[in-house]
């Protein structure tokens, strides 16, 4: 196949493929707990829940993508450097708020933190554009998490420092090593517009950029990675019929209830009811962190709020915005809202 040198983007696009391909191939050569210790993990490789097979190198070495482990956080009118339009995750316990900005999170994916006297880790994997907080506490023991490189089904693999168990991002279960079995518990939290936090919670609090800055933040490292007519192929994995595979999809997690519904059909509607407590509503304002070059800059994929009606009140539940293919991926069974 011959390049033209007026081209470069296209050029850079297939180069990029090619060596995803490769990383797919060595990913799948090397999983095996040999090369894994190798790679400085002391993790206990005669538990685990899933076939090695299922977990690939996605390229950076353990702890190569930085966990925030001393983050720094200012009030939210000084937060002049955010666009409203940008994407930040919203943690709420006890009346206290703290946000997130997905620029951070692309580049490091995890923070640990406390808040509310609650000690929490927020993690955003970039591939499956998965915004999850999980407390730390498990069995009476605090655990803080860094990253593997590793994924499964696209999804951010954590391990814990204290027994260097690893983590699935997507579901909280533990999947390798000495907890394999354990589920860390999830916490409610959203994805909202940097402006609605402004207007809504003036008193918050808002992660700083680390400094010095070890990362262009700002920048998106995926750039048209959410347009994208499947995911990269270091996805190995069957993908979802009657929907799009990169379509995105409100996956909600509510007691031992499973729903999801396709955010384009969420979008026509504005407000669905999925049963006589459960209700999604949708707003436009927030900008796609995985767009455009920049975090800032994205199309439009507005707000979701998933909240439990009881009484007269409402509470916030555990929900997620993430890809049709990994919903499919980790939930073969549960049909999608929305889906042809």
């Amino acid at each position: 196949m011959a390049f033209k040198l007026d081209r470069p983007r296209q050029f850079l696009v297939v180069l990029f493929t090619y060596v995803l391909v490769i990383l797919v191939s060595a990913g799948i050569a090397s999983a095996n707990p040999d090369q894994w210790r190798k790679a400085g993990f002391t993790t206990d490789f005669s538990k685990a829940g899933v076939p090695f097979t299922d977990i690939l190198s996605g390229g950076p070495p353990k702890d190569g993508i930085p966990s925030i482990d001393a983050p720094v956080f200012e009030p939210v009118s000084k937060a002049d450097w955010l666009d409203p339009k940008e994407a930040v995750i919203r943690l709420e316990i006890d009346g206290k708020v703290k946000a997130y900005p997905l620029r951070i999170l692309i580049w490091h994916e995890i923070v640990n933190d406390s808040l509310g006297g609650v000690p929490v880790s927020v993690t955003y994997c970039p591939l499956c554009n998965s915004s999850i907080a999980f407390s730390r506490t498990l069995d009476g023991h605090l655990l803080d998490f860094g990253t593997t490189g590793l994924l499964r089904n696209s999804d951010l693999v954590m391990y814990d420092r204290q027994t260097e168990t690893w983590w699935q991002q997507f579901t909280g279960e533990a999947i390798v090593g000495t907890l394999t079995g354990k589920t860390l518990k999830m916490l409610p939290s959203r994805v909202v517009a940097f402006s609605e936090l402004q207007s809504a919670d003036p008193q918050a609090m808002v992660l700083s950029t680390p400094k010095p800055a070890r990362r262009p933040y700002g920048r998106n490292p995926y750039p048209r990675y959410d347009s994208r007519s499947a995911p990269y192929p270091l996805f190995q994995g069957e993908l979802p019929a009657g929907i799009e595979p990169m379509a995105r999809v409100i996956l909600v997690r509510s007691a031992k209830e499973l729903h999801a519904v396709a955010l384009a059909h969420l979008r026509e509607r504005e407000t669905i009811s999925l049963s006589e407590e459960i209700e999604l509503s949708w707003s436009g304002g927030q900008a796609s962190a995985l767009d455009a070059a920049s975090v800032s800059g994205g199309r439009d994929v507005g707000t979701v709020k998933a909240v439990r009606k009881t009484g007269v009140s409402t509470e916030d539940l555990v929900h997620d915005i993430t890809f049709a293919f990994v919903v499919h991926a980790f939930h073969p069974e549960l049909g999608i809202i929305g889906a042809k």
